[in-house]
């Protein structure tokens, strides 16, 4: 499989799409490093083959930023998971923007409300960043709790998304 690879620029900096033959994201993230966007899939999920690309995941990342925050939602993604993962990750797909939830929120939609843990590590193991929004969970007490991207664009997005929501 040859995949897609973008780098756009956001205002909370560069933003970088991976992307297969059908255009479906396998993993995004606010970096211009590749190895790093590489490096949120496993080894044996990864594309053997990438090249340079214009990926339809970088208009809606744009269209998000330019205040459509609902540009996001149609964008096809691909994971690999276990169940629950996947459960998981199509949860974390209908947060609504300005409307954040906290670990045990998320666990207790997943149907376990003491799996707070489990919610935690789905969140952390999200591979394409913005279009499967993990940044909509927080921790119990109302904190940022963690983001591979960093805190401060997670703030900005939750920001974002709160003035506009």
């Amino acid at each position: 499989m040859t995949a897609l690879i973008q780098t756009i620029e956001t205002p909370d900096g560069a933003f970088t799409i991976l992307a297969d033959e059908r255009q479906r994201v396998l993993s995004s993230g606010w970096t211009s490093h590749v190895e790093s966007i590489l490096g949120r899939l496993a080894p044996a999920h990864r594309p053997e083959k990438f090249r340079e690309g214009e990926t339809e995941a970088a208009d809606a990342a744009l269209a998000f930023y330019a205040g459509d925050l609902s540009a996001i939602d149609a964008v096809a993604v691909k994971q690999t998971g276990t169940v629950l993962q996947l459960a998981g990750w199509s949860a974390l797909r209908v947060i609504e923007p300005g409307a954040p939830l906290t670990y045990t929120g998320f666990a207790a939609r997943l149907g376990n409300p003491n799996a707070v843990r489990a919610a935690a590590s789905i969140c952390a193991r999200n591979a394409p960043a913005l279009f499967v929004p993990c940044h909509r969970v927080l921790r119990t007490d109302g904190s940022l709790g963690g983001f591979a991207w960093g805190l401060g664009v997670k703030e900005r997005l939750l920001a974002r998304e709160s003035v506009a929501g």
